[in-house]
């Protein structure tokens, strides 16, 4: 198993994060400038020409957590295969994978796990039992998984990529 990791600030201005390291948010955003996902999703209809975080290179969004709380397992797995992913890939054709798409997801740390063998990455949900949960790395990344970067809010390089310094995943091309 290779994990992959970053501690540049690269990932703000391309491909799809996950982020839950709340001082990582405040480099990159305004709390008002944080949509929701109802507006995101509204926003597909016309695209700003300029985004409001990261200096003009990124969207930040709320929302993600509770969309999928709120659904049975298989409704989750279904909105975020389908209809979420459609309006991210219609955000990435807009701005020509030039510009950064990140979900705030205050409880992603926990919520989020990585089978070793497989690599594959979960989110836990009510619906599923202990140790599985929705698969996001199918549902949100196409499977591909290996390309996922480790955020680490630490320039050590000896810094553990499963703890405390590991403020989100971040993958750089939204597929």
């Amino acid at each position: 198993m290779m994990v992959l990791t970053r501690r540049d600030d690269a990932w703000m201005r391309r491909g799809f994060t996950l982020l839950w390291g709340l001082k990582t948010l405040a480099h990159v955003v305004q709390p008002s400038q944080v949509v929701s996902m109802r507006q995101f999703f509204a926003m597909a209809n016309a695209w700003p020409e300029e985004l409001p975080a990261s200096g003009g290179d990124a969207l930040v969004v709320s929302g993600f957590e509770g969309c999928l709380d709120v659904l049975s397992g298989q409704d989750a797995e279904y909105w975020a295969e389908n209809d979420l992913k459609e309006v991210i890939l219609s955000f990435q054709d807009e701005y020509e994978g030039q510009a950064g798409l990140i979900f705030w997801v205050p409880s992603g740390r926990n919520r989020i796990s990585m089978t070793g063998a497989s690599e594959e990455y979960y989110w836990k949900h009510s619906a599923f039992g202990p140790g599985r949960g929705l698969h996001i790395g199918r549902l949100l990344w196409s499977g591909a998984e290996r390309e996922v970067e480790r955020l680490l809010d630490s320039e050590d390089s000896g810094t553990d990529y499963d703890g405390k310094a590991w403020v989100g995943l971040h993958h750089p091309r939204i597929s």
